[in-house]
């Protein structure tokens, strides 16, 4: 019962933080529209094109994530981005069940607590849930199940749970493997080897076979992890093994960086640092490795969605750390214990008002603005089924009843909308406010759009032409 009841805690405090976000236009096109019209298109018995990313772009060149057609028959029920918001939050919560149910039989009831809750509020998971709905969902109560029954020995149940993240995102591959080399560790060599080459080999077919199958320009990620490397295939040209040895080396090479550094402490502070007891915290290796290896410092940081995967990682390790504490029956082993679920306690506790998951106690977060009524009010003028071009934090309010693109990519996709409406007050994407007033200048002057409706910074357009 304890261990559903902390879900059911992460599920309200995610659900409402999500739904929130929402409800007051603080989610994007970038990515919450992005997943629900792929969504919306698997519910339709539809390839899942993304008009956001471009006209009859396939979502599946772009990260290889089949596991998101799962929720289509929930958007049967309920066809709305809010579903997916609450699909996720759903996902994220389970995941502390089995680590919790784990920590109970380990180290006691009360530490379960406390680890279940450090879970819960742990800064990877806040972040996640701050920005829209990502696939990794799926991919932190798969690993959550995986890396308890790893812990617990249940080697075939761990692998099982880790086939499918196969299906969460191409990268997923190689944690699956690092799961397989455990589980050959712990003696079912045959099957942890099986689980090592279901891993290697799925992630290279999706990066070198499907995804520039379906995106028919290669797997442009790559060149974000092996800087110049123009694709997947030059990258794999010599063999898997040659591309984890240059992600390794460049990600080793690069930790003196002050951000990765960051990084890392904050992964392993909300333990007391005892993770780093276990093997367990091996499974991290291959998601920081790709990270920091990449040119891109979005990867490398606290924000975003990144690092979500990692938190059921470290809670198991934390678990598998104090519970061979505990083993030994050592008193000064039993005071370490108690230290370290101390110093676990107060480091989440410092560090959670800084998190959006907090922010859903301040009744402030819960009103709506004059400005969001007024966007409202021009959301409410386009017509179902219409082809919209709208801005980044407006696209989502309409992605689950009409066609959108993004305001401000490419001309063509332009003049391809009937609709056109535009925050000019929210935070720009892509570019600055300079270029989206000159797009709108353009939209009316070229493209035959007129003014329709003007209301607090937002402008409604309409094709006449």
């Amino acid at each position: 019962m304890l261990p559903w009841l902390l879900a059911a805690i992460c599920l309200a405090d995610y659900a409402a933080l999500g739904l929130a976000d929402q409800a007051r236009m603080l989610t994007s096109g970038f990515d919450l529209g992005i997943f629900d019209q792929a969504v919306r298109a698997y519910a339709h018995g539809q390839a899942p094109v993304t008009p956001l990313k471009g006209f009859g772009f396939d979502l599946l060149g772009d990260h290889f994530s089949p596991i998101i057609a799962l929720l289509a028959p929930f958007y049967w029920i309920w066809p709305s981005a809010d579903m997916l918001l609450l699909a996720q939050a759903v996902l994220f919560a389970l995941a502390a069940v089995p680590l919790t149910r784990w920590a109970m039989r380990e180290v006691g009831t009360w530490p379960a607590v406390i680890i279940g809750a450090c879970y819960g509020a742990s800064w990877g998971i806040a972040a996640a849930a701050g920005f829209d709905f990502h696939e990794v969902a799926f991919g932190v109560p798969l690993v959550a199940f995986s890396v308890t029954a790893l812990g617990e020995r249940r080697l075939t149940a761990a692998a099982l749970w880790a086939l499918p993240l196969l299906l969460v995102k191409e990268d997923m591959g190689l944690t699956t493997a690092v799961i397989g080399i455990m589980i050959a560790a712990r003696g079912r060599r045959v099957l942890g080897l099986a689980t090592v080459v279901a891993g290697v080999a799925g992630s290279l077919l999706e990066i070198t076979v499907l995804i520039p199958m379906v995106s028919h320009r290669g797997y442009t990620y790559m060149s974000n992890v092996l800087p110049g490397a123009s694709s997947a295939s030059s990258a794999w040209g010599l063999g898997g093994l040659r591309t984890d040895a240059l992600v390794l080396i460049h990600a080793a090479a690069s930790l003196s960086n002050p951000v990765k550094l960051d990084t890392l402490v904050m992964l392993l502070a909300p333990t007391a640092f005892v993770a780093l007891r276990s093997p367990l915290i091996w499974l991290a290796v291959p998601t920081l490795a790709w990270r920091f290896a990449s040119d891109n410092p979005s990867y490398w940081g606290t924000g975003y969605q990144y690092s979500a995967v990692l938190m059921p990682i470290v809670a198991a390790a934390f678990i598998d750390g104090l519970a061979r504490w505990r083993r030994s029956g050592r008193r000064a082993s039993l005071i370490r214990s108690r230290i370290a679920l101390g110093v676990a306690l107060a480091v989440t506790a410092l560090l959670l008002p800084s998190r959006p998951t907090f922010s859903v106690l301040y009744p402030g977060n819960w009103s709506r603005s004059p400005h969001v009524a007024a966007a409202d009010r021009l959301l409410d003028m386009i017509p179902d089924e219409a082809t919209v071009a709208a801005t980044n934090r407006l696209a989502p309010q309409l992605t689950d009843r009409d066609t959108v693109t993004l305001l401000g990519t490419q001309l063509n996709l332009l003049r391809q909308n009937s609709w056109i409406i535009a925050d000019t007050q929210g935070p720009p994407f892509p570019g600055t406010a300079a270029q989206l007033n000159q797009w709108l200048t353009m939209a009316q002057h070229q493209d035959g759009f007129h003014v329709v409706a003007e209301e607090d910074g937002i402008l409604l357009l309409k094709r006449s032409i």
